[in-house]
């Protein structure tokens, strides 16, 4: 991105929001640590789409080894907050987002940070109406989803409901799917619910 610096400026700075996380605000985001990690649900409870940030900082480590990236502090702070939204966001929107909770993060790290996402498979990228783009949050391999334009909230929709469609295509084509990714807009059960078919529906602000 044409806002972001070089290489160079921004390894620098990844390394000053590292010294800021592990001294005070992500303390708690340390890893090792032995306290209740920030970003945690207590009790047992917590939204269907909200992750626990152990299971977050395990599949983010070994997705970006893969991809010759080391799991920073800052990375896995952003990782978390991305993993917890449960809908579709903004580089912008998640930057907000995370400086609520750490505010030596920089907004260039953020974007940084989800560009490594997207490489390692932990994040995919879809495209808002007037070329701004929002990112979702993906275990590797699970590239399907149920995306509501109405609330934005994002729901994993399982490979066996993609799988009949390859075959119908490899049947009548001829044509071997290796991968696919499909992305099905519109409303969710709880939107449609309130907003009956002919009713004017007003989307979620972009």
């Amino acid at each position: 991105m044409s806002d972001q610096p070089g290489e160079h400026q921004g390894g620098q700075q990844d390394e000053a929001d590292t010294r800021q996380l592990e001294q005070g605000q992500g303390r708690s985001w340390t890893r090792g640590g032995h306290g209740r990690r920030h970003g945690e649900i207590t009790g047992g409870q917590r939204e269907p789409s909200q992750y626990h940030l152990a299971m977050v900082e395990t599949t983010a480590e070994t997705a970006l080894q893969q991809t010759g990236v080391r799991l920073t502090p800052q990375r896995l702070a952003i990782a978390g907050v991305l993993a917890q939204t449960g809908k579709e966001t903004s580089a912008q929107e998640l930057y907000e987002r995370v400086r609520k909770r750490h505010a030596y993060i920089g907004r260039a790290t953020v974007f940084r940070s989800l560009d490594r996402l997207v490489s390692a498979g932990l994040a995919q990228r879809l495209e808002r109406p007037g070329h701004v783009s929002a990112y979702i949050w993906c275990e590797p391999g699970h590239h399907h989803h149920l995306i509501c334009t109405t609330c934005r909230t994002v729901e994993d929709l399982d490979e066996g409901a993609v799988a009949p469609l390859a075959e119908t295509i490899a049947r009548q084509r001829g044509f071997r799917v290796d991968h696919a990714t499909l992305d099905f807009y519109g409303e969710c059960r709880t939107c449609a619910s309130r907003h009956p078919r002919g009713r004017t529906v007003r989307r979620a602000p972009r």
